[in-house]
């Protein structure tokens, strides 16, 4: 079995993150557009939290610590 590269995996999720935020516009209007640019905000927001993690692998257990309160 492959070992998991931990930080080449968090280093994908920051590259989704900003993909995400260079993705572009569909040909899209009114309540569509909304919801694209809400489901935008949240991938964006999900890769983001994952890439911003410390990450530790231990006895095969993948553990992510997030600091959800803004570096306090």
């Amino acid at each position: 079995m492959a070992t998991l590269d931990v930080d080449a995996m968090l280093e994908r999720f920051r590259e989704r993150a900003a993909a995400v935020k260079r993705r572009p516009l569909p040909p899209v209007a009114g309540e569509e557009r909304q919801q694209f640019l809400a489901q935008a905000q949240l991938d964006f927001q999900d890769f983001a939290i994952v890439g911003d993690a410390e990450a530790t692998l231990e006895d095969g257990v993948l553990t992510l610590r997030v600091d959800l309160g803004g570096g306090r």
